[in-house]
């Protein structure tokens, strides 16, 4: 099982305002927003957790059935070279992302092993393929501009 998520850092831009009050309160950690606010580019980070949450997330929901997307409940831990965790009810998931000055994309596997592995196509409107699901990918994740798509 994969996860995969993309976000059109654009498109987040204008249409997000995390800084609001209580906003970050409601989606992430205590530790999670301590990363957002000591990084380089705290806007960044937002998009990279979230990624990172929505692509773990659509591996636990398949696994285990539960359609329950509480963001704070899902704990993410960065590690070097863009690699990371996510911990969701005792499951570990392993994510690695690409961090791109117009997206972040964020792949997920059960296995740290797997993420080296997984094939990644990323699609900028209008130059998507027209009949992405004829290549049965094992996710597929859209925001703004984007499609993603894992194997």
């Amino acid at each position: 099982m994969l996860g995969n998520d993309i976000v059109d850092l654009y498109l987040a831009k204008t249409q997000s305002n995390w800084h609001r009050k209580n906003y970050l309160d409601k989606i992430f950690t205590t530790e999670e927003q301590l990363l957002i606010s000591a990084a380089e580019n705290p806007d960044v980070m937002v998009w990279l957790l979230w990624s990172m949450k929505e692509s773990a997330y659509k591996i636990h929901n398949r696994k285990t059935g539960i359609r329950n997307f509480a963001p704070k409940s899902l704990s993410c831990t960065i590690h070097p070279n863009t690699y990371g965790e996510v911990n969701i009810d005792g499951y570990a998931y392993f994510t690695k992302s690409s961090l791109q000055t117009a997206f972040v994309h964020t792949v997920a596997a059960p296995n740290y092993n797997q993420l080296d592995e997984i094939k990644i196509t990323i699609y900028e409107a209008p130059h998507y393929l027209f009949d992405y699901k004829s290549t049965k990918p094992g996710c597929v994740s859209h925001h703004g501009r984007y499609l993603a798509l894992v194997y």
